[in-house]
């Protein structure tokens, strides 16, 4: 298909598109009266073109699919106008613009119970949820085996790859690589802040990170940029010596805030001890609950 042709479907997706959402407001829903009779549902162009700031021309030539130049602003205030969600917004931009829409601030993912779900039916496979920050917000029973201390109780810093792989000195003696993990852990997360430069959490944590770890300043001044899918590592583990995973890296369909990190054992040896790990623990959480429990 010719790249002409290309535009023009473009542009008319995105005509239809905004007049699908116009025709679904009423004037009462924006704060206007109804007025006299409509002949046909939602609100008129001329008032979302009010609302948002804009000449009748212009957002008449945008429905009509003209090829004409829309800034980011503009966009957030017909996304505004016209009540479009989160993904609804998204499309409007990759629509008008072909990118993704700015984040301005960072708000708080949530794990569903169906991704819970389906972490813990990876078995021996140690798979966790990772935020925009890198926090570590989610996880199966397998990674907390291996990677030890998880629980939702420890502070949200305790959570956090980059902080646990350039401040705790254990990292260093079970990983691999150390090095090579740190490069790239460091360029994936100076990717996730372009999208949140705004945000102070992200200067705040850079300018400790820096203070602290001289590895971390080094690797920040690159500006390597890495977004990562795929990749091996070898764990020392304490009680069951080394593991050795692939490594896959997973963006969730509902939120670009959330990925799967997920740890594959690379063979039945490493699978075997991760087998071992799991049923020590339910063991044990089996003693302590029988020592806990009222006696019969």
């Amino acid at each position: 298909m010719a790249v002409d042709q290309l535009e023009l479907d473009r542009h008319h997706e995105l005509a239809e598109f905004l007049r699908s959402r116009r025709a679904r407001l009423s004037p009462e829903a924006v704060g206007l009266p109804r007025g006299m009779r409509r002949r046909t549902p939602g609100l008129r162009r001329e008032e979302v073109a009010m609302l948002a700031g804009v000449s009748p021309e212009w957002y008449t030539w945008l429905e009509q699919g003209r090829d004409i130049n829309v800034s980011a602003q503009l966009l957030e205030s017909l996304a505004r106008v016209l009540q479009l969600d989160t993904n609804e917004r998204e499309h409007l931009f990759l629509l008008a613009l072909r990118q993704h829409p700015p984040v301005e601030m960072y708000s708080a993912p949530t794990v569903s119970q169906g991704l819970q779900a389906f972490l813990d039916s990876l078995g021996t496979s140690p798979a966790c949820v990772v935020d925009a920050r890198t926090n570590v917000i989610g996880w199966n029973a397998a990674y907390q085996v291996v990677f030890s201390g998880h629980s939702r109780s420890r502070t949200e810093r305790d959570r956090n790859l980059i902080w646990r792989i350039f401040t705790n000195p254990a990292a260093r003696q079970v990983n691999e690589g150390w090095k090579e993990i740190a490069r790239v852990y460091v360029a994936h997360f100076r990717a996730g802040y372009a999208r949140f430069i705004n945000d102070p959490w992200w200067a705040e944590q850079i300018a400790e990170l820096s203070a602290i770890s001289p590895e971390f300043r080094e690797l920040w001044a690159r500006h390597d940029v890495i977004n990562m899918s795929e990749g091996r590592k070898v764990l020392h583990h304490p009680i069951v010596d080394d593991l050795e995973f692939d490594i896959l890296w997973l963006q969730t369909v509902d939120s670009r805030d959330l990925r799967l990190l997920i740890h594959t054992p690379r063979d039945p040896v490493t699978a075997d001890k991760i087998e071992r790990l799991l049923a020590d623990e339910a063991e044990k959480n089996t003693q302590t609950y029988e020592a806990v429990s009222p006696s019969r």
